[in-house]
């Protein structure tokens, strides 16, 4: 089987989760490797995040770990298996501290402006309440756009409210949470059902 594991702030609990159920040792040191192999037949693809869904969707991994903020942002044709609760946090609606600026921006304006890498997410958001967006995608740091002008808010994740707080931002609105979810490939739930329900079985029995 094929496994999509997520670099950055997932990785840990993922070979947690993984643990027990098939062999990680390889992830635990994997040094500059990328694909790596592992002594019960299990093959490992590290990637970013952002990533796991389209090695899952394209058949290159049978099963992947991502965030449900990746899976409604890129909407990938998998299937869901599992919420594996673990790396909570919450998709938010951010401005800096004080008067909160959406309504005079709308005012004036006719919509706000609002900087973010979830185009998506911020679109359908203020879609639902019937507001006007403008939606300016970033990379890089989401906080910054406020600071410098660059847009009224912000639509990120936070976990603790640390970042928003050092950067003198406070959340307006929450928008979704968000836990690390077991996906898989369309073909490859069919073809390995047997396998890939296994799988979900005894992870489901690990998560918190």
């Amino acid at each position: 089987m094929r496994v999509c594991v997520p670099l950055g702030a997932l990785l840990d609990e993922s070979i947690d989760a993984l643990s027990g159920v098939v062999d990680v040792s390889p992830l635990r040191d994997p040094g500059r490797r990328l694909v790596l192999e592992a002594s019960d037949g299990t093959t490992f693809i590290t990637t970013r995040p952002s990533d796991v869904p389209t090695y899952v969707e394209a058949g290159a991994a049978d099963v992947g770990i991502v965030g449900k903020d990746v899976l409604i942002e890129r909407r990938p044709d998998v299937v869901e298996l599992l919420d594996l609760r673990f790396g909570g946090c919450r998709m938010v609606y951010a401005t800096l501290a004080g008067d909160d600026p959406t309504d005079d921006a709308i005012a004036r304006m006719g919509g706000v402006r609002v900087a973010t890498k979830y185009v998506r997410v911020a679109h359908e958001h203020f879609a639902a309440s019937g507001r006007r967006v403008e939606v300016v995608k970033v990379n890089g740091s989401v906080e910054l756009g406020p600071l410098v002008g660059l847009a009224d808010g912000i639509v990120d994740l936070t976990a603790t409210g640390r970042t928003l707080r050092e950067n003198g931002l406070v959340e307006r609105e929450e928008i979704f949470a968000s836990t690390a979810r077991l996906i898989a490939n369309r073909a490859s739930y069919s073809l390995m059902a047997s396998e890939i329900e296994e799988l979900m079985g005894r992870m489901d029995g690990r998560a918190g």
